[in-house]
């Protein structure tokens, strides 16, 4: 598995990519709940002075991936079962409804553009590519929300997307179930092509559903 925390590229915004790499591996489960973090290892791993790490892990406690614990670090935290509940609930509720105008309106260069975004989401799967699946997953589902013109629609679900944790996604490299999830970008596309808002609907809520599954570590019957 590709892994978030390694050598970066010089950017203008280290801290951000810092920030992003880790919120990434926090996601994704590659850093673990109650594992305890430092700026300077994480510093050295990434290729970086501690410096930008230290700012990454602070604003990242903002945002409450991580907790500071006094003269060791910071300690990833954990997301309940209930704030997960939550989440996926509120992705469902502004995520499902709009697949039926979006069927009625979109258009062909739209329809090629996600097409694009759902064959990286394809393809990163297949090479076990998680830094870049999650990555073209966030792509393609805001990108799709943009059709519909509402701006604080995207970035609500945008918010909802950072919070989420898919502590079982490491351990679905190669798997069935993440190919399966990864192709069902691909059948949405042809729900939507063929105008049909309903099966959109009904495909958009068991997708999103899988983080309280597959992502979450446990099976789900068909």
């Amino acid at each position: 598995m590709v892994s978030h925390i390694g050598p970066l590229a010089v950017s203008a915004n280290l801290r951000g990519t810092v920030e992003e790499a880790l919120a990434a591996a926090i996601v994704s489960g590659e850093l673990g709940p109650g594992e305890l973090l430092t700026a300077p290892t994480l510093g050295a791993r990434f290729g970086v002075s501690a410096t930008p790490v230290r700012e990454a892990m602070l604003n990242l406690q903002k945002r409450g991936f991580v907790e500071a614990v006094r003269n060791k670090g910071f300690r990833v935290t954990e997301v309940s079962e209930q704030d997960l509940w939550e989440i996926v609930r509120l992705r469902q509720l502004l995520e499902v409804p709009p697949m039926r105008d979006i069927a009625r309106t979109i258009q062909p260069a739209s329809c090629a553009e996600l097409r694009v975004k759902a064959d990286l989401i394809v393809r990163s799967a297949e090479a076990a590519d998680i830094p870049t699946y999650l990555d073209a997953d966030v792509d393609f589902h805001l990108t799709l929300l943009k059709l519909t013109g509402n701006r604080r629609l995207v970035e609500m679900v945008r918010d909802l997307r950072q919070q989420t944790r898919m502590v079982g996604l490491v351990n679905m490299i190669g798997t069935e179930e993440l190919a399966r999830s990864a192709v069902e970008h691909h059948h949405l596309m042809d729900r939507l092509e063929q105008g049909d808002g309903r099966g959109a609907e009904q495909l958009m809520h068991a997708h999103i559903e899988h983080v309280l599954g597959w992502w979450n570590g446990r099976v789900e019957r068909d």
